[in-house]
Protein backbone atom coordinates (compact mmCIF):
# COMPACT_ATOMS: atom_id res chain seq x y z
CA UNK A 1 0.00 0.00 0.00
CA UNK A 2 1.47 3.35 -0.91
CA UNK A 3 2.38 5.96 2.12
CA UNK A 4 0.33 8.60 2.57
CA UNK A 5 1.81 11.85 1.48
CA UNK A 6 2.84 14.33 3.42
CA UNK A 7 1.28 17.61 4.20
CA UNK A 8 2.19 20.15 1.61
CA UNK A 9 3.40 22.93 2.86
CA UNK A 10 1.65 26.72 2.60
CA UNK A 11 2.78 29.92 3.04
CA UNK A 12 2.45 31.54 6.58
CA UNK A 13 -0.73 33.81 6.89
CA UNK A 14 -1.25 37.22 5.02
CA UNK A 15 -1.75 40.16 6.78
CA UNK A 16 -4.82 41.70 5.61
CA UNK A 17 -4.10 45.43 5.58
CA UNK A 18 -1.65 48.39 6.62
CA UNK A 19 1.74 48.54 6.72
CA UNK A 20 2.35 44.57 7.27
CA UNK A 21 0.43 43.73 4.43
CA UNK A 22 2.48 46.41 2.21
CA UNK A 23 5.93 44.83 3.34
CA UNK A 24 4.06 40.62 3.21
CA UNK A 25 3.64 42.02 -0.70
CA UNK A 26 6.58 43.79 -1.52
CA UNK A 27 9.17 40.64 -0.28
CA UNK A 28 7.01 38.44 -2.04
CA UNK A 29 7.16 40.51 -4.99
CA UNK A 30 10.87 40.67 -4.74
CA UNK A 31 11.06 37.51 -4.11
CA UNK A 32 8.99 36.34 -7.40
CA UNK A 33 10.72 38.92 -9.51
CA UNK A 34 14.16 37.11 -8.42
CA UNK A 35 13.42 34.19 -9.09
CA UNK A 36 11.80 34.86 -12.65
CA UNK A 37 14.88 37.66 -13.54
CA UNK A 38 17.71 35.65 -12.13
CA UNK A 39 16.68 32.49 -11.89
CA UNK A 40 17.63 30.90 -8.63
CA UNK A 41 15.75 30.58 -5.18
CA UNK A 42 16.38 33.67 -3.38
CA UNK A 43 17.55 33.58 0.61
CA UNK A 44 15.49 35.60 3.18
CA UNK A 45 18.32 37.91 3.53
CA UNK A 46 18.72 38.16 -0.38
CA UNK A 47 15.28 39.68 -0.86
CA UNK A 48 15.35 41.74 2.39
CA UNK A 49 18.19 43.36 0.42
CA UNK A 50 16.99 44.16 -3.12
CA UNK A 51 13.26 45.40 -0.76
CA UNK A 52 15.24 47.77 1.28
CA UNK A 53 13.78 45.81 4.68
CA UNK A 54 16.18 45.02 7.42
CA UNK A 55 16.82 41.43 7.79
CA UNK A 56 15.13 40.90 10.91
CA UNK A 57 11.76 42.38 9.31
CA UNK A 58 12.01 39.77 6.39
CA UNK A 59 12.69 36.89 8.92
CA UNK A 60 9.70 37.83 10.61
CA UNK A 61 7.49 37.21 7.87
CA UNK A 62 9.53 34.51 6.36
CA UNK A 63 11.89 32.85 8.42
CA UNK A 64 13.29 30.49 5.91
CA UNK A 65 13.25 29.88 2.34
CA UNK A 66 10.27 27.10 2.15
CA UNK A 67 8.28 29.60 4.02
CA UNK A 68 9.50 32.46 1.34
CA UNK A 69 8.68 29.92 -1.86
CA UNK A 70 5.63 28.42 0.28
CA UNK A 71 4.19 31.96 -0.32
CA UNK A 72 5.29 32.80 -3.72
CA UNK A 73 3.68 29.74 -5.07
CA UNK A 74 0.44 30.06 -2.77
CA UNK A 75 0.35 33.76 -4.73
CA UNK A 76 0.91 32.40 -7.89
CA UNK A 77 -1.09 28.77 -8.16
CA UNK A 78 -3.84 29.38 -5.07
CA UNK A 79 -6.99 29.96 -7.37
CA UNK A 80 -6.63 26.57 -8.93
CA UNK A 81 -6.40 24.74 -5.64
CA UNK A 82 -9.81 25.58 -4.96
CA UNK A 83 -10.76 24.01 -8.72
CA UNK A 84 -14.51 22.90 -8.38
CA UNK A 85 -16.27 21.49 -11.12
CA UNK A 86 -20.14 20.01 -11.53
CA UNK A 87 -18.89 18.07 -14.57
CA UNK A 88 -20.41 14.52 -13.94
CA UNK A 89 -18.11 12.82 -15.94
CA UNK A 90 -14.77 11.94 -15.03
CA UNK A 91 -13.13 12.07 -18.00
CA UNK A 92 -14.58 15.65 -18.99
CA UNK A 93 -13.76 16.53 -15.42
CA UNK A 94 -10.09 15.81 -15.91
CA UNK A 95 -10.11 16.92 -19.07
CA UNK A 96 -11.74 20.94 -17.82
CA UNK A 97 -8.59 20.72 -15.16
CA UNK A 98 -6.37 20.14 -17.52
CA UNK A 99 -7.45 22.63 -19.63
CA UNK A 100 -8.34 25.72 -17.26
CA UNK A 101 -5.11 25.17 -14.73
CA UNK A 102 -2.27 24.93 -17.92
CA UNK A 103 -2.44 28.49 -18.94
CA UNK A 104 -1.58 29.00 -15.26
CA UNK A 105 1.03 27.02 -15.01
CA UNK A 106 2.87 28.15 -18.09
CA UNK A 107 2.39 32.30 -16.72
CA UNK A 108 4.02 30.99 -13.60
CA UNK A 109 6.76 28.14 -15.00
CA UNK A 110 9.70 29.92 -13.22
CA UNK A 111 7.85 29.85 -9.95
CA UNK A 112 6.92 26.40 -10.08
CA UNK A 113 10.66 24.93 -11.24
CA UNK A 114 12.23 27.19 -8.16
CA UNK A 115 9.75 25.21 -5.94
CA UNK A 116 11.09 21.96 -7.37
CA UNK A 117 14.59 22.75 -7.05
CA UNK A 118 14.27 23.84 -4.00
CA UNK A 119 12.43 20.28 -3.13
CA UNK A 120 15.03 18.49 -4.60
CA UNK A 121 17.80 20.82 -3.01
CA UNK A 122 16.87 20.15 0.69
CA UNK A 123 16.09 16.14 -0.21
CA UNK A 124 19.59 15.63 -0.97
CA UNK A 125 20.78 18.04 2.15
CA UNK A 126 17.79 15.63 4.15
CA UNK A 127 19.43 12.21 3.49
CA UNK A 128 22.80 13.57 4.35
CA UNK A 129 21.56 15.35 7.56
CA UNK A 130 22.71 18.37 6.63
CA UNK A 131 19.26 20.27 6.28
CA UNK A 132 18.66 23.28 8.88
CA UNK A 133 15.66 24.45 8.02
CA UNK A 134 11.52 23.30 7.52
CA UNK A 135 11.57 21.49 4.54
CA UNK A 136 9.22 22.49 1.76
CA UNK A 137 7.29 20.14 0.95
CA UNK A 138 5.14 19.54 -2.29
CA UNK A 139 1.70 17.73 -3.32
CA UNK A 140 -1.29 20.37 -3.61
CA UNK A 141 -2.11 18.53 -6.73
CA UNK A 142 -3.19 15.54 -4.61
CA UNK A 143 -5.93 16.96 -3.67
CA UNK A 144 -6.74 18.79 -6.88
CA UNK A 145 -6.69 15.46 -8.90
CA UNK A 146 -8.57 13.72 -6.23
CA UNK A 147 -11.43 16.40 -6.90
CA UNK A 148 -11.29 16.21 -10.24
CA UNK A 149 -11.69 12.17 -9.98
CA UNK A 150 -14.24 12.04 -8.11
CA UNK A 151 -16.61 11.34 -10.39
CA UNK A 152 -14.59 7.93 -11.71
CA UNK A 153 -14.35 6.53 -8.03
CA UNK A 154 -17.82 4.89 -9.13
CA UNK A 155 -16.35 3.31 -12.04
CA UNK A 156 -13.18 2.14 -11.24
CA UNK A 157 -12.28 -0.91 -8.62
CA UNK A 158 -10.54 1.33 -5.75
CA UNK A 159 -6.94 0.29 -6.71
CA UNK A 160 -7.39 0.89 -9.95
CA UNK A 161 -8.86 4.57 -9.20
CA UNK A 162 -5.83 4.76 -6.55
CA UNK A 163 -3.42 4.13 -8.85
CA UNK A 164 -4.77 6.53 -11.48
CA UNK A 165 -4.62 9.50 -9.42
CA UNK A 166 -0.58 8.88 -8.80
CA UNK A 167 -0.09 8.28 -12.17
CA UNK A 168 -1.85 11.68 -13.21
CA UNK A 169 0.11 13.42 -10.66
CA UNK A 170 3.71 13.00 -12.71
CA UNK A 171 1.14 14.63 -15.59
CA UNK A 172 -0.34 17.40 -13.82
CA UNK A 173 2.37 19.91 -12.55
CA UNK A 174 5.82 21.35 -13.82
CA UNK A 175 6.87 17.87 -14.75
CA UNK A 176 6.08 17.46 -18.10
CA UNK A 177 7.45 21.49 -19.07
CA UNK A 178 10.59 20.02 -17.26
CA UNK A 179 11.09 17.15 -19.53
CA UNK A 180 8.96 18.40 -22.95
CA UNK A 181 10.37 21.98 -23.38
CA UNK A 182 14.05 21.38 -21.34
CA UNK A 183 14.50 17.72 -23.71
CA UNK A 184 12.57 18.04 -26.34
CA UNK A 185 12.31 21.95 -26.83
CA UNK A 186 8.09 21.63 -26.84
CA UNK A 187 6.40 24.94 -26.94
CA UNK A 188 4.08 25.55 -24.19
CA UNK A 189 1.16 24.45 -26.17
CA UNK A 190 2.45 21.09 -26.90
CA UNK A 191 3.65 20.20 -23.46
CA UNK A 192 -0.27 21.39 -22.50
CA UNK A 193 -1.46 19.05 -25.42
CA UNK A 194 0.73 16.28 -24.97
CA UNK A 195 0.06 16.23 -21.22
CA UNK A 196 -3.48 15.74 -22.03
CA UNK A 197 -2.61 13.40 -24.08
CA UNK A 198 -0.84 11.34 -21.38
CA UNK A 199 -4.22 12.11 -19.18
CA UNK A 200 -6.75 10.74 -21.95
CA UNK A 201 -4.53 7.54 -22.02
CA UNK A 202 -3.88 6.51 -18.36
CA UNK A 203 -7.61 6.88 -18.05
CA UNK A 204 -8.47 4.92 -20.78
CA UNK A 205 -6.00 2.55 -19.24
CA UNK A 206 -7.87 2.31 -16.09
CA UNK A 207 -10.91 1.82 -17.70
CA UNK A 208 -9.98 -0.53 -19.61
CA UNK A 209 -8.42 -2.64 -16.48
CA UNK A 210 -11.58 -2.18 -14.54
CA UNK A 211 -13.57 -3.51 -17.44
CA UNK A 212 -11.30 -6.84 -17.16
CA UNK A 213 -11.91 -7.11 -13.72
CA UNK A 214 -15.53 -6.97 -13.85
CA UNK A 215 -15.78 -9.76 -16.68
CA UNK A 216 -13.47 -11.78 -14.62
CA UNK A 217 -15.83 -11.30 -11.69
CA UNK A 218 -18.87 -12.46 -14.03
CA UNK A 219 -17.11 -15.13 -15.23
CA UNK A 220 -15.46 -16.83 -12.12
CA UNK A 221 -18.96 -18.40 -11.09
CA UNK A 222 -19.22 -19.81 -14.43
CA UNK A 223 -15.61 -21.11 -14.84
CA UNK A 224 -16.37 -22.74 -10.74
CA UNK A 225 -19.89 -24.45 -12.06
CA UNK A 226 -18.15 -25.67 -15.32
CA UNK A 227 -15.25 -27.00 -13.08
CA UNK A 228 -17.46 -28.72 -10.92
CA UNK A 229 -19.24 -30.55 -13.41
CA UNK A 230 -16.32 -31.79 -15.32
CA UNK A 231 -15.56 -33.65 -11.70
Amino acid sequence: MARKPPIPSRGPEVPERGVKAATYRLLMDTAADVIRQDGHVPTVAEVAVRSKVSRATAYRYFPTRSALVAAVIDDSLGPMRSFESDESDGRERVRELFRRTFPRFKHFEPQMRAAAQLSLEQWQLERAGLLEEEPYRRGHRVRILEQALQPLASVLPPPVHARLHRALSIVYGIEPYVVLKDIWGESDRGVEQTALWMAEALIDAALREAAAAGRDERLRPAAARAGAASR
